[in-house]
């Protein structure tokens, strides 16, 4: 048996060494944390995982698991759409030239539906993407905007007009051609309850914390039963070809995110 790392209370960006590690990924990689063992767990966008989900009970911190996430594909120079339902979770957000934050719902819709329009322009270059940014989009609260998303169709919604909202059709989209358009859903919620149940092989890299062994189940079939949750603030079980990693996640605060993405060279961010 591999002997465990004992794990520090919280992983910050601020910590000796880490930042460094980060920026000498290559691009479309991202450091999720450290396992238990001491290995760096990280989510290749290319290689192996186009999207990814994250889904935790209440406090769990997907939240922060997401602006760490795509923070740092902002810093190898992707843009990002942010859908912030709840419009307070990532106002980091706001302050960023190349990132699209939406928050009320007729936003979030506009956002989906100029998605479907922009994932369509990629996909007809043919593959010819060397010179197009990589767009991640980080839909924090998937289920309730979900929910609000399908109602606000139908406050609008033509006799001729299709059933589902273009907004969350875009969104199914994105998932089953995202990879060909250099487009990455980072997602919080249950990709089942809200988009169908094979929304769920969407994603290869999956990540959970504090969830019910019903949830464990149907998000991470092929990992076993589930292991005992930790209520350790930023402790995640990542799941990625069947294997389970106890990790401590990175931390960035909003200050952090903001002071390394429009001043990189400063490092007291």
């Amino acid at each position: 048996m591999k002997k465990k790392t004992v794990l520090p209370k919280m992983l910050s960006f601020s910590a000796p060494d880490l930042r460094e590690q980060i920026e000498a990924l290559p691009a479309g990689t991202a450091l999720i944390g450290i396992s238990t063992l001491g290995r760096a767990i990280a989510v290749d966008l290319d290689a192996e995982s186009p999207h990814v989900l994250v889904c935790t009970g209440a406090g769990g911190g997907s939240t922060t698991l997401l602006r760490s996430l795509t923070a740092q594909f902002l810093h190898q120079g992707a843009h990002a759409l942010v859908l912030d339902p709840k419009r307070i979770s990532h106002l980091w957000a706001k302050a960023l030239p190349t990132v699209t934050h939406r928050g009320n719902v007729a936003g979030i819709h506009d956002a989906l539906t100029g998605l479907a329009d922009e994932l369509k322009r990629r996909l007809d270059l043919d593959g010819d993407l060397a010179d197009v940014p990589r767009l991640i989009v980080a839909l924090d609260e998937a289920d309730a905007t979900v929910r609000q998303l399908a109602r606000y169709w139908k406050t609008f919604r033509q006799k001729d007009d299709p059933q589902t909202s273009p907004a969350i059709t875009a969104l199914e989209d994105a998932l089953w051609a995202g990879r060909a358009a250099r487009v990455h859903v980072i997602l919080d919620g249950h990709p089942a309850g809200a988009l169908g149940a094979a929304a769920r092989e969407q994603f290869a890299t999956v990540i959970l914390a504090r969830v019910t062994a019903d949830t464990w189940r149907r998000l991470a079939p092929i990992a076993g039963p589930a292991p005992k949750q930790s209520r350790h603030p930023g402790r995640f079980h990542v799941i990625q070809h069947s294997a389970v990693h106890e990790t401590q996640a990175i931390v960035m605060t909003d200050a952090e995110v903001v002071n390394w993405l429009t001043d990189p060279d400063d490092n007291q961010s």
